[in-house]
């Protein structure tokens, strides 16, 4: 082969070699560049969810982070223990409210009516005079049950007959009944002037003492008699002042200083207490500056309010304040207070606006005898029991005619005369009265 030939043959086979060479660097470029993609797309993949699961999982740290600080706080400060709510025992005037309201609550209209009454037996049963208590008085209680029933000398033949009569006229009644009598020492004692239990001495006597124990022994004795036979409430003790010559109280009065007569008149009430028995302060506004007397007719008195204010008044303030449970209004007119010379009964001003808004009494009111002649010559059982009602009487004593007044009280509630509410509050005070016992402490 000569020396082109050679030539040729070797620049041939650089051509070849410098081709392959081309070829395979082509081929390491191509890996490369496919080796580049392929990891670009595979951080694109998994680089990025990386990055949002190192963001949640931050978060999630945050959060521990604050649950962590959260309960560290709450154990550094406890949360308080949430209170408890205290249950208090009712106080025994609220038991007392409690089953009161619930008396009074379930009486039919016609029970709340009879209930304010206080009458003698015979004018329930039709009897000329009653000396026990039988089917006719069970009967009568039936058909009437009356607040109460008084007694006097006429009812009573002994001991022993006093007493059963009495125990076997509560056992008849629907509702507790007050049972009374006037037993207020001296010529007015319905049961010592029938032979039952010790005399006492009248008011006058007891004050001319000078000593209000003697009041007070008057009152224990009277009340522990009275007890023992069945009687629950006494007409007693007399509150007036017998401050003028001739005075229609001279002996059933205490006496003329009214600080003195308070003394005696609360200690009197206070030994009737003690025994059991309802003491009534009788007979506002204070009736002894006056002669005449109202079982015969109209009685007036010229005394001034301001007289009034500062010696009659203030005996019964006295009561008041040493917590009286009844007051009997009497029938007595006093213009001077009331501004006209209607009878005391019938007085809003006195009965409602004197006695219980200024003088603050809470306790019950009760007229005197409605059948006395300053009440029955001038208005009907009805017209008396109804003026009384209005007035603020939460009680109304032995009217004329029993059924009339009853009737006549119902027909002013029904027509709305009167309102049963009216009716309501009286019934509650003398309930808080028969049922106090019940829930003492």
């Amino acid at each position: 082969m000569g020396d082109n030939d050679r030539q040729l043959s070797r620049r041939e086979i650089r051509r070849k070699r410098r081709v392959r060479n081309q070829i395979i660097a082509y081929g390491v470029l191509t890996v490369l560049v496919l080796a580049a993609a392929f990891g670009v797309a595979i951080g694109i993949k998994y680089l990025l969810p990386d990055g949002e699961e190192k963001q949640q999982e931050e978060q999630e740290n945050k959060e521990k982070i604050s649950d962590i600080l959260a309960e560290e706080e709450s154990l550094a400060t406890p949360e308080p223990t949430p209170e408890v709510p205290v249950v208090t025992e009712p106080t025994p005037e609220e038991k007392l409210d409690e089953l009161v309201n619930a008396k009074v609550d379930a009486m039919s209209l016609e029970e709340k009516v009879a209930g304010i009454f206080i009458v003698t037996p015979e004018a329930i049963t039709g009897a000329s005079t009653v000396i026990q208590a039988g089917d006719g008085t069970r009967q009568a209680l039936e058909q009437y049950p009356v607040g109460g029933l008084i007694y006097f000398k006429q009812n009573i033949q002994s001991e022993e007959q006093l007493k059963e009569m009495l125990e076997n006229t509560a056992s008849y009644a629907k509702y507790p009944l007050f049972l009374a009598v006037d037993e207020e020492g001296g010529s007015v004692a319905r049961v010592a002037s029938s032979g039952i239990g010790p005399e006492t001495d009248s008011a006058a006597d007891i004050g001319a003492t000078g000593s209000t124990e003697n009041a007070y022994q008057a009152g224990v004795s009277i009340g522990s008699t009275l007890a023992g036979l069945g009687f629950n409430l006494d007409f007693a003790p007399v509150a007036d002042i017998a401050n003028v010559e001739g005075s229609i109280m001279a002996e059933r009065s205490y006496g003329a200083d009214a600080a003195s007569v308070s003394g005696f008149v609360t200690s009197m009430a206070s030994g009737l207490e003690e025994q059991g028995i309802t003491a009534c302060l009788k007979h506002f506004p204070g009736i002894g500056s006056t002669t005449g007397d109202t079982h015969d007719g109209m009685v007036s008195t010229d005394r001034s309010a301001e007289q009034f204010w500062g010696e009659e008044l203030t005996v019964f303030q006295a009561g008041i304040d040493a917590g009286a449970n009844m007051i009997m209004v009497s029938h007595m007119s006093a213009p001077s207070l009331t501004g006209d010379n209607e009878p005391g009964i019938f007085s809003k001003m006195l009965v409602t606006d004197i006695l219980r808004d200024q003088m603050h009494y809470e306790g019950v009111v009760i007229t005197d005898a409605l059948n006395m002649s300053a009440i029955s010559e001038y208005n009907t059982a009805e017209e008396a029991a109804v003026r009384a009602v209005l007035a603020g009487c939460d009680m109304l004593l032995m009217p004329e005619d029993f059924e009339q007044a009853y009737e006549g009280v119902l027909k002013a509630v029904q027509n709305g005369n009167i309102a049963e509410e009216r009716i309501n509050d009286s019934l509650k005070r003398i309930y808080r009265i028969k049922y106090a016992d019940l829930v003492e402490e």
